[in-house]
């Protein structure tokens, strides 16, 4: 393991946030990052950006930031933030957050508040500790990723709030459209190490993140519970694969989801991995493959290979009392 980044508190930070100035909203964030950075005697210049100048402004800012000895800071939703992290873990500088999303995965995990002052506050006194990070070929992702009915689902929820507005329940009916439309199951091979599969699917969800694993019903067992050590359970993550099924049981998982029991549902099945490499059908070869990875949706070139980074994210985080207070305090909003 290399050497934890050191913050030079007389370095400024790098926000990178996805707003365009000059609006009331980002001037109104403006405002209060800066009174909070103040607050706090320390510096921070911050970078407003549309969402296509997104990753070249985060290389940019992480490059200052690791030149610098300080963090960049992601100020948005997970798109965002996977945006920053991808910048940051290539050049190997610390990383903040200050979550903006609906959901917020990421951030509550790891105890960092929704609220931008104290998100502010508390990135001013943590510590750059190193989390795992997973990829699906180049892309690092922190939360989860995915190919099939999922991706769909990501752009029918950015369409409904484009429409209704940023809500989870927005965010809800959204998944419940997708669910219920007629979905094409996938043909996939799937290869792990010397096991070799063959299966028709609707979805395959790889999740990184434990809080929303948990939610979902489809958590691997803790450290304790397989009597394991957490070193090596940290090296797995997990993979959800949905198989066809008709409208009836469709309304039927939707209830397993709601109620967090997803894992008990016939339909679905779960394990963990370290590395999956999987090749999908003609189609997949030809046109490329539908992905999503935190939110953001793209096509990739097959074969899609997933897999736990050796290399670690810096994120600034706070000390684990206070990360399990903002977690147990923000879970049921």
């Amino acid at each position: 393991m290399p050497d934890l980044p050191v913050i030079d508190p007389g370095s400024a930070l790098q926000f990178v946030v996805n707003a365009a100035a000059g609006s009331s909203d980002a001037d109104a964030l403006r405002d209060t990052i800066e009174a909070a950075l103040h607050a706090g005697g320390r510096r921070g210049d911050l970078h407003f950006c549309q969402a296509g100048q997104l990753a070249r402004l985060a290389r940019q800012a992480a490059d200052t930031a690791h030149a610098t000895r300080t963090a960049v800071v992601a100020v948005g939703g997970d798109g965002t933030i996977n945006t920053v992290a991808q910048a940051a873990h290539t050049v190997g500088c610390a990383m903040g957050v200050v979550p903006q999303g609906t959901f917020n995965y990421f951030a509550r995990t790891y105890g960092l508040p929704a609220d931008p002052a104290e998100a502010v506050a508390v990135l001013l006194s943590a510590q750059a500790l190193p989390v795992r990070v997973a990829a699906i070929n180049e892309r690092v992702f922190l939360v989860n990723a995915s190919l099939g009915l999922y991706p769909d689902l990501l752009e029918d929820r950015e369409a409904f709030k484009a429409r209704f507005g940023r809500s989870r329940w927005v965010a809800l009916g959204a998944g419940a459209v997708t669910l219920l439309r007629a979905q094409r199951p996938l043909r996939l091979r799937i290869e792990e190490g010397d096991r070799v599969r063959e299966l028709r699917t609707l979805t395959l969800f790889v999740g990184n993140n434990r809080l929303q694993l948990e939610q979902l019903g489809v958590a691997p067992p803790s450290a304790v519970e397989c009597g394991a050590p957490e070193a090596e359970l940290d090296e797995r993550i997990t993979a959800v694969v949905l198989k066809p099924l008709g409208t009836l049981a469709m309304l039927r998982l939707m209830l397993h989801g709601a109620m967090g029991t997803l894992g008990e549902a016939h339909s679905v099945e779960r394990f963990d991995f370290r590395r999956l490499v999987v090749r999908p059908g003609i189609t997949g070869l030809r046109r490329g493959v539908k992905v999503a990875f935190d939110g953001e949706v793209t096509r990739m070139r097959a074969p899609l290979n997933f897999r736990v980074l050796e290399q670690p994210l810096y994120l600034m985080k706070p000390q684990p009392a206070e990360t399990a207070a903002v977690a147990d305090g923000e879970g049921d909003r």
